[in-house]
């Protein structure tokens, strides 16, 4: 069977976890426990997985548990597809992380092409209604999963950016100084504009082609100035020199894909996300969430790992049902937490189960085998 899914996790020094060690079935994982224990370390370690910082954004040195460690390290047996890999992921004093992959360095592309992970986090509840950064960062996260490639355009474009923007703070004027930088966001500018397009027609067609429970939304990809030149290394790279006087008024550079955000309208109700009610906002992120692991599942044979931190929040019962029975006929590994087993009565022995608590200053997980 096809399958993308953990099928051993191994912690050291990891947060709140001194040393831990999972081993997972086919099932969803449900994690419950008192706040505060370390359900949702398990979940940021399972992050570390896949490219970038994780779902909490640490730094390496913020990770790794105090005061004996110098470092951290996650362990991971998963089957991806037809293939089982062992994955290691480390750092030591706070250095950028190492990744393995059956025992053999690798990149972090090449960690998004084994591992496929997406996650809903409390912190994202307020994703429509605060700055585009958020929008801009869950979009890119979404086009990651399609095109793991396109976390290195996002990298290469901001450091052009970056030296870029301090030639502007410099007052340098000299256009040779410029055109290098400029070439380079154009063309990985017109890169990441085309995956995050790609990214949200296939989210699209997820959506329109589901039987869900939970609302759709209607995603536009916006930019202050329109996004006609975007698409096109060329003509991004004439915005940028046009922009070269108003950028050094500002210090900064004000055009490029940098400056889009993604707006979302409820679509049953044609208004935009941010005005939705609290409940609403966190059905349609759900929503979101459960379109992108169906669009996976049809582009790589797979569904996604899905990672729903304190998923029960302003879900109320039948939603929460709702939510479990769609994660479970889309054969989905989903690790959830929630303060109380309760929480997952309606999954029922569809899940594995653990219990989180603390011993003075050692996590311990109990397996149950229901809750």
């Amino acid at each position: 069977m096809t399958e993308l899914r953990i099928k051993e996790l191994t912690l050291s020094h990891f947060r709140s976890h001194k040393a831990l060690k999972l081993t997972l079935d086919d099932r969803p994982v449900a994690i419950y426990g008192a706040n505060g224990v370390g359900k949702t370390n398990i979940l940021e370690a399972v992050s570390m997985l896949s490219p970038g910082r994780g779902l909490r954004r640490a730094t390496a040195d913020e990770i790794t548990r105090k005061p004996e460690a110098l470092g951290w390290k996650v362990t991971a047996i998963l089957q991806s597809l037809h293939q089982m890999h062992e994955i290691e992921t480390w750092s030591e004093g706070g250095a950028s992380r190492s990744v393995l992959i059956d025992s053999k360095t690798a990149s972090q592309v090449a960690l998004g092409r084994v591992a496929r992970i997406l996650w809903l986090v409390p912190s994202m509840d307020r994703l429509w209604t605060e700055g585009a950064e958020g929008r801009r960062r869950f979009l890119d996260r979404i086009t990651m999963s399609f095109e793991p490639s396109h976390a290195q355009s996002v990298l290469t474009y901001e450091k052009a950016m970056r030296e870029r923007n301090r030639l502007l703070k410099d007052n340098q004027r000299d256009g040779a100084w410029y055109g290098a930088l400029e070439t380079q966001m154009a063309q990985t500018g017109a890169q990441i504009h085309a995956n995050r397009q790609s990214a949200l027609a296939q989210l699209v067609a997820a959506q329109e082609a589901a039987q869900t429970s939970f609302p759709t939304a209607t995603l536009t990809l916006i930019h202050p100035e329109g996004s006609d030149a975007l698409g096109d290394a060329e003509a991004l790279m004439s915005a940028l020199r046009d922009s070269r006087p108003r950028d050094l008024l500002a210090g900064r550079t004000l055009t490029g894909p940098h400056r889009a955000d993604l707006f979302a309208e409820y679509t049953a109700k044609g208004i935009p996300a941010r005005d939705c009610s609290t409940g609403e906002q966190k059905a349609l992120l759900v929503s979101l969430i459960l379109a992108n692991a169906r669009a996976l599942k049809a582009e790589i044979g797979a569904p996604p790992i899905l990672l729903l931190d304190e998923i029960a929040a302003h879900l109320d019962a039948d939603r929460r049902a709702a939510l479990y029975d769609e994660i479970t006929e889309l054969g989905a590994q989903a690790w959830m937490t929630g303060t109380g087993a309760e929480l997952f009565d309606a999954l029922g022995n569809r899940a594995m189960y653990l219990e989180v608590s603390e011993t003075d200053t050692l996590s311990s997980v109990i397996p149950n085998p229901s809750p």
